[in-house]
């Protein structure tokens, strides 16, 4: 399903000696960089009248622009009254501390109940921004900071900015075995070869970049921060796996549980029973999409990652070993 679109207005003088593109950018700040030039290419942009298919005409200023275009209709989901752990709010945005076992987005298997579902009850105008304004995701049974535009033009900012990397996300996680110190992966992801609903390192996947540090190590686990560089579909997860640290009760890139030697019956009914990837989104830095103002927020470790935690502190000094 589609809508048409229909925008009219005169290009200001201030623009003159500007392309097309640069001038329907910041014409039309809703729409971002990548949708007007598509328009423009699609010859959905008319100029005094004629269509005009080049992103890099040269305007004069006022030009009379005419935009007639189909978009796509948002598929509507039903709001439901789900809690959100709200962090910062304001007419522009929302920051959540999501829970583990919240999906972001209804999917197959996943029609409500998601964190689509809740903002629309929390904020109901949310329905007329795309997406419901998500703007980057975390898995499942991820925990910790989310960014969401509640404004077109807020959602168009955020995008943008994560595009460029200008966004910083990090990430707190245990994985098996013991790390001798940080460093980056970088390694391209991309749709596993044979299992094609999960991810891998493919040399013909998109580029991937994740930064770790040691926080703590353990006997046989490491605690570690983790900083993305880009946001590909399980990175960190793919990333830990590839280099053989896979990520404590991650189901899907896990692989067997690997508790310490002579562990005590109640670390290893710990291990066992924790279920979900060991991570968290930990920290959130942006600028304001709209006031440009710095902004940066903190989420503190869900109850489970403090168990965890210190069950293996505690074998750690119980069998002798210093930890850092």
């Amino acid at each position: 399903m589609t809508k048409q679109l229909k925008l009219s207005e005169i290009v200001p003088e201030h623009l003159f000696g500007k392309r097309l593109d640069q001038v329907l950018a910041e014409m039309f700040p809703d729409y971002s960089r990548s949708r007007i030039k598509e328009w423009i290419l699609a010859n959905s942009v008319q100029v005094n009248g004629q269509a005009c298919a080049i992103p890099r005409q040269k305007m004069l200023g006022g030009e009379q622009i005419e935009i007639l275009a189909d978009i796509p209709e948002e598929e509507r989901f039903d709001a439901e009254p789900i809690a959100l752990d709200i962090i910062f709010e304001d007419e522009h945005i929302l920051v959540i501390n999501k829970p583990a076992g919240l999906v972001v987005h209804p999917g197959a298997g996943n029609q409500d109940g998601t964190l689509l579902n809740a903002l629309l009850h929390h904020c109901p105008a949310i329905a007329e921004v795309p997406r419901a304004g998500i703007v980057h995701r975390l898995d499942k049974d991820t925990t910790g900071l989310m960014v969401i535009a509640k404004t077109i033009p807020a959602q168009t900012h955020l995008v943008e900015a994560m595009q460029a990397r200008e966004i910083t996300r990090e990430y707190e996680a245990v994985c098996y075995g013991t790390m001798t110190g940080g460093g980056t992966v970088k390694q391209p992801i991309g749709r596993h070869q044979t299992k094609r609903t999960l991810m891998a390192v493919n040399e013909n996947g998109k580029p991937a970049v994740t930064h770790y540090r040691v926080m703590e190590k353990y006997r046989a686990h490491t605690r570690l921060r983790l900083r993305l560089e880009t946001g590909r579909t399980h990175q960190i997860r793919v990333h830990m796996t590839f280099i053989s640290h896979p990520l404590v009760g991650d189901p899907v890139y896990g692989g067997r549980p690997r508790p310490p030697r002579q562990a005590s019956e109640e670390l290893l009914q710990l291990l066992r029973n924790f279920k979900r990837q060991a991570l968290h989104a930990a920290m959130l830095k942006l600028a304001h999409p709209i006031t440009g103002q710095l902004l940066e927020w903190h989420a503190p470790l869900p109850d489970d990652l403090v168990a965890l935690n210190d069950a293996l502190r505690a074998d750690t000094q119980q069998h002798g070993m210093d930890f850092v």
